[in-house]
């Protein structure tokens, strides 16, 4: 992976490792919500939320749009089908580490 990648990866990661994000995260997938809705839901400022959806629109996980004084949120479906990407390639490699460990110790027997 080069460094661009590193970085998109550090920062999906860094926005998904947040109970709060990964919540929000949910509900703007299902459908888009208003930052003021999303904030009712929470016990914390609303400061405090739209933090949060910074981080993840950062992320690219979600994006924002104005529709008079209201900010939209909405989930990109294909951001987290990334995330899933990443963590299946990880997966792939261990599986492999396994696969020749197993094989060592059959050797052996």
């Amino acid at each position: 992976m080069d460094e661009t990648n590193e970085d998109r990866a550090d920062a999906l990661f860094h926005a998904l490792a947040d109970r709060t994000r990964r919540d929000i995260l949910r509900r703007v997938l299902a459908g888009e919500h208003s930052v003021s809705t999303l904030a009712a839901g929470y016990d914390m400022s609303f400061a405090a939320v739209q933090k949060h959806v910074a981080v993840l629109e950062k992320a690219g996980l979600l994006t924002k749009r104005r529709s008079g004084r209201e900010a939209l949120a909405s989930g990109d479906v294909e951001a987290v089908r990334s995330v899933a990407s990443m963590l299946d390639e990880l997966e792939a490699v261990w599986r492999g580490r396994i696969d020749r460990i197993d094989s060592l110790l059959a050797e052996e027997s």
